[in-house]
């Protein structure tokens, strides 16, 4: 039995009164207000894995992963495509990867990847990691291509654009950043990246239901369905293999709550390294709230976290680290951006706020 549930039977049977319980009352606001998300049309799907001292207190799955067989979806085997939370994996394997001394962050791209177009200015590796190197951003519908790009031939898509701005003086979030980064990482080391991710980060962390693409034996894969004013429509058909680092991985809530983990237990690599990647940049002394492949910053409450949100064709998601609370959440959606965001927050807030309760 989850273990909300069973803290909750246990209050009733030593005879606590709900109305008097302020605690248990908002852990059930917790709960309905996940529930309420499916029974109010607002998303087709969603699975949440939350963890505190490396235990699980929070772990369900509301609605379905196929609305049409009624498959409903399960936090442990339920497959999302889990958009930019991509971009935490693909961080971990490059921190490695500068470990290994395979690579170095404040190394121009052009040391590995040479035939990139010369542009007005160089930039480094970091900065692509932090999205302060001036690449730009998609173009109409560029985030739904459907093409079976490999990582070096995509590049293609803006390779002959000129940079937005002059590294390091500005900050612009994109994910063709980290197709470069990716790129970088497959020439510097000789291993297609999706293989040094498997081998580094996926296997050691047991995140055995993360996967690069999606392939037919993928029993538990959820359906991808986007909002219309109409209901839920299946998602167009997209490919983000090209786009692995920066969005294309998939994977099930258990699985990403997994990552955080092992980054609250210190098992992700060397701690000089990873603050860089867990530090937010600056530009002219105000903070990007971003570092390296992680978004950094306080919730609205003030507690500092890392993590990643994520939306994409067919999936949305959310991945926060809570060092000082010891408290990892995910919460994974399939459905593009369904507008739930604050309702995500509140959840993700009274499970912090009645933590101790449940333990």
């Amino acid at each position: 039995m989850n273990p909300i549930f069973t803290y909750l039977k246990n209050l009733i049977v030593s005879k606590k009164i709900l109305g008097e319980d302020n605690h248990l009352k908002e852990l059930v606001k917790a709960d309905i207000l996940l529930k309420d998300l499916v029974d109010k049309d607002k998303v087709p799907g969603l699975a949440i894995t939350a963890l505190r001292d490396g235990k699980t207190i929070f772990q369900k799955g509301y609605g379905y992963a196929n609305m049409d067989t009624g498959e409903l979806i399960d936090p442990q085997k339920s497959i999302f495509r889990i958009a930019s939370v991509s971009k935490p994996i693909a961080a971990t394997a490059l921190a490695k990867m500068v470990e290994e001394g395979i690579i170095d962050l404040n190394a121009s791209l052009y040391d590995y990847v040479p035939y990139f177009p010369k542009k007005k200015y160089d930039f480094t590796i970091r900065q692509l990691a932090n999205h302060t190197a001036g690449i730009r951003g998609y173009r109409g519908k560029e985030y739904a291509l459907n093409e079976a790009y490999s990582i070096k031939d995509s590049i293609d898509i803006f390779k002959e654009d000129d940079l937005v701005f002059q590294p390091g003086t500005d900050y612009l979030y994109n994910s063709f950043d980290w197709v470069l980064v990716s790129l970088a990482m497959q020439e510097a080391s000789g291993i297609p990246f999706e293989e040094y991710v498997k081998e580094k980060v996926l296997k050691p962390m047991g995140m055995t239901n993360t996967f690069s693409e999606i392939k037919n034996e993928h029993s538990n894969l959820t359906t991808f369905y986007t909002k219309t004013k109409l209901g839920f429509r299946e998602s167009i058909s997209v490919n983000n293999f090209y786009k692995l680092a920066g969005g294309g991985f998939l994977s099930t809530s258990e699985d990403i709550a997994k990552l955080g983990q092992a980054y609250l237990d210190k098992k992700t690599g060397d701690k000089a390294i990873l603050s860089h990647f867990l530090t937010s940049e600056k530009i002219k002394g105000k903070p990007t709230y971003y570092g390296l492949g992680w978004q950094v910053s306080f919730d609205k409450t003030g507690r500092p976290f890392y993590g990643h949100v994520g939306n994409g064709v067919g999936g949305y998601s959310n991945f926060y680290i809570y060092p000082e609370e010891q408290m990892v959440f995910s919460i994974l959606i399939n459905c593009t951006d369904p507008k739930v965001q604050p309702e995500l927050d509140e959840v993700i807030s009274t499970l912090i706020l009645n933590c101790e309760e449940l333990i």
